[in-house]
């Protein structure tokens, strides 16, 4: 994962909280968020400036990186296609206490949470979620936009769909 420059953050529940924190811990600023209900709020003290519409404003503004934080899988496929659409670039986001195999292979957008554990010749899909302490053994193949969630454990070889 690169570091550093700005995220614009899709989406403003929970899950938002947890990946703008993971993203800060990272070293990324998080300027904007986007939401469904783009009424101006602050999430995890980023400020929300508009539902997705506003990310082409936001591309011509110079904004080129994007992180969707949604929990739902289809929608969260659904945004990051109009994000990647507009000329944003999906970066994906690693807690530091996540162990990550050096052959694993994470696809791009992906959220990898505090304590998640990827082990040898494991494949995780565009935006998946590996939630907090969750495992995933050798050779497992996790789908785009899959959700392992918090505290899931899957044994060696196990493969999870996309969605």
């Amino acid at each position: 994962m690169s570091t550093g420059g700005p995220v614009v953050v899709l989406g403003a529940g929970g899950h938002a909280k947890v990946v703008i924190e993971l993203l800060r811990t990272a070293g990324f600023a998080t300027p904007a968020v986007l939401d469904a209900d783009p009424t101006p709020r602050d999430v995890a003290g980023a400020p929300v400036v508009g539902d997705d519409t506003a990310l082409a404003r936001l591309r011509a503004e110079g904004l080129s990186q994007a992180f969707v934080a949604i929990g739902d899988n289809a929608l969260r496929r659904k945004l990051a296609d109009r994000a990647t659409a507009a000329g944003f670039t999906l970066v994906s986001a690693i807690h530091p206490s996540a162990v990550i195999s050096p052959s694993a292979r994470l696809g791009a957008g992906v959220a990898v949470m505090a304590g998640a554990v990827v082990n040898a010749d494991t494949v995780v899909g565009d935006l998946a979620i590996l939630n907090t302490r969750s495992s995933v053994d050798h050779d497992g193949v996790i789908g785009s936009a899959a959700h392992i969630g918090p505290g899931c454990a899957l044994a060696g070889g196990v493969t999870v769909g996309e969605e």
